[in-house]
């Protein structure tokens, strides 16, 4: 593994950084310290910073000591937000703030990230810009959907966008990517359906909306299994089935909640389609009235060909081929760095976390998964990442300088 020496030196100091963001967590749009921290630290070593793009989103702008007629600049992003779960961890670093945690691992990417920052600051021998993107919002709150619509790509034109996130399960010291989709789109959907209440003991003189829910639940299952392409993934769950007062009594209404996954906006324009139509002639059936409410909160991470490909060869420069995976199975998660790639071409890339025996004792039960009470961040990744992001900056402009 080739690590750049300064991330070693700085290891402790950089550890400390990330403890202190993991013991504070702060949830979508509320990341005042973190960003607060953020530019902070940026200020200090020479790096202009613009904040308030989605709220409390922080950009730091680092420019290369060369001059090139075809400059261009790129984008690194690194979310900050928390979720709000219990922490299970009794480590000195767990959460000081009860019902929030960081359960994903994003107070180590801006650890990374700052890491990176540090060093660029200290060695700018390249023609180009680079735009150091802090994130808000990334769980479920679309904070880079937000930091677009407030003008990101306007005000910090890039030719080229990346993004890294941890993984458990994946060894620590390799990196997992793969062209075109690696995260699915994320939806929601609400159903619900108006039948006639009734006693219990004489469902004949009612409409009864919870059968109408339960054969609406049964049908929606063979969407993927009967419409959708076989090659094609999608995943439609019904999570919470809602229904009823009393033991003796046929309700007058019953609804139906669950998620929708898809890796192309094909796949999911039918499946929306085909919810409608089985929810509408379901409940027709069986006398009853059906709505559908579809929602679709983030759209397929698809990575660009290219710059998958140039983040391959940058791994492998720093970890070795044998340590890279370059053809990840893509997983049913959601992630809003997508509304970036549908914007500005770039590549979302995995980093192995580990199998969780990183961890101290006296953790939670549990694997050391995302959204785990019992997750924690492995430190031993901070210089890795941070060599990561250097090589990708140092590479790219070499090559399109």
């Amino acid at each position: 593994m080739k690590l750049l020496e300064p991330f070693l030196q700085w290891q402790e100091e950089i550890k400390t950084v990330r403890r202190d963001i993991h013991a504070h967590p702060e949830l979508a749009y509320q990341e005042q310290r973190t960003s607060d921290l953020v530019a902070k630290m940026l200020t200090e070593w020479g790096i202009p910073v613009h904040r308030g793009l989605g709220g409390t989103g922080v950009v730091g702008t680092i420019e290369g000591s060369r001059t090139h007629e075809k400059a261009t600049a790129i984008g690194l992003r690194a979310d900050m937000d928390a979720l709000p779960m219990q922490e299970l961890n009794t480590f000195d670093h767990a959460s000081r703030h009860p019902g929030t945690m960081h359960g994903c691992g994003h107070d180590g990417h801006t650890a990374m990230l700052l890491n990176a920052a540090r060093y660029l600051s200290q060695h700018r021998d390249f023609a180009g810009t680079v735009y150091l993107i802090f994130q808000p919002a990334e769980e479920g709150a679309a904070g880079a959907k937000r930091m677009i619509e407030d003008g990101l790509f306007e005000m910090f034109p890039m030719k080229a966008v990346f993004g890294m996130h941890n993984w458990p399960g994946m060894a620590a010291g390799t990196f997992g990517v793969t062209p075109g989709p690696i995260m699915a789109s994320s939806n929601e959907f609400v159903i619900d359906i108006t039948g006639k209440g009734a006693h219990g003991g004489m469902p004949h003189l009612g409409h009864d909306p919870i059968m109408a829910g339960v054969s609406v639940a049964q049908a929606l299952q063979t969407i993927v299994s009967r419409n959708c392409h076989p090659l094609e993934a999608g995943v439609v769950s019904v999570t919470q089935f809602h229904a009823g007062s009393a033991m003796n009594v046929i309700p007058t209404e019953a609804q139906l909640l669950g998620t929708v996954r898809a890796f192309s906006n094909e796949t999911l324009d039918l499946i929306e389609r085909r919810l409608g139509e089985i929810v509408e002639h379901t409940c027709r059936a069986m006398s009853c009235d059906g709505k559908l409410t579809f929602r679709r909160n983030y759209p397929p991470t698809i990575n660009s060909e290219a710059e998958t490909a140039f983040c391959v060869e940058v791994m492998k420069e720093i970890v070795g081929p044998d340590n890279v995976n370059a053809r990840v199975v893509p997983t049913m998660g959601a992630e809003d760095f997508a509304f970036m790639l549908e914007k500005v071409p770039g590549c979302y890339l995995w980093i192995g976390n580990g199998m969780g025996d990183h961890r101290d004792a006296g953790h939670g039960l549990g694997p050391c998964m995302l959204h785990n009470g019992s997750y924690d961040f492995n430190d031993e990744l901070l210089p890795l990442g941070g060599t990561f992001w250097v090589k990708v900056v140092e590479r790219w402009f070499e090559r399109h300088a």
